[in-house]
């Protein structure tokens, strides 16, 4: 977010590595969101082996499999959307900040606390809204793939993209009060322990 130049500010608040101080709230929800993402994660293993066992069965067995093309596809679309909210706490996602981060860190704040309560809450929460009754359609009706030998429970891996966006909409949130802790002070900075630390995605105490 910021250069190694850009001042802190106060060096009585605990600031990270981005210059944004931490909150109890924050603290306990990005631990919240990392925990998902990092327990997610494991499943890009199991798309690494499904997608193996199907280059297997269709160049080697010579017999292809729809269910496995779809259970990749599922298990890929799962894992990224489970691990959006986790790339939102680290900061680690695509971001065009070529103006942005040459104002001073209390501007930067101010752009990305209109920017979250502004933008991007209110449009997340309209996907959220339009995705929820979508997966729940696709409960009712017990939706299945469209081929014959396709996988079942399509409720399933819809369900995902709501509680993907959920989680990236907790991760925003946690982000505006940080930038609330450093404007005006509230909620009160405190000092993250070396495991909320570790908890949250940063290693280093």
């Amino acid at each position: 977010m910021t250069d190694s130049n850009t001042p802190v500010g106060d060096p009585t608040l605990p600031y990270d590595k981005e210059g944004l101080p931490s909150n109890a709230l924050s603290t306990r929800l990005d631990c919240l969101v990392v925990a998902v993402g990092r327990l997610s994660s494991w499943l890009w293993i199991g798309v690494l082996l499904v997608v193996l066992t199907n280059v297997f069965s269709r160049y080697v067995l010579q017999q292809g499999s729809i269910a496995l093309e779809e259970l990749s596809w599922h298990l890929f679309g799962i894992a990224t959307m489970l691990t959006l909210g986790y790339a939102v706490v680290l900061d680690d996602h695509v971001r065009v900040d070529v103006l942005k981060e040459k104002f001073p860190l209390k501007a930067q704040a101010w752009i990305e606390l209109l920017g979250i309560f502004f933008l991007a809450l209110p449009i997340i929460y309209l996907m959220i809204d339009a995705l929820v009754p979508y997966a729940w359609k696709a409960w009712i009706y017990q939706e299945r793939s469209q081929a014959p030998s396709g996988l079942p429970y399509r409720f399933i891996f819809k369900s995902m993209l709501p509680l993907g966006l959920l989680l990236v909409m907790v991760a925003l949130f946690s982000r505006a009060t940080r930038c609330s802790t450093l404007l005006f002070g509230f909620p009160r900075a405190i000092a993250p322990t070396h495991d909320d630390r570790r908890s949250a995605g940063h290693p280093n105490p």
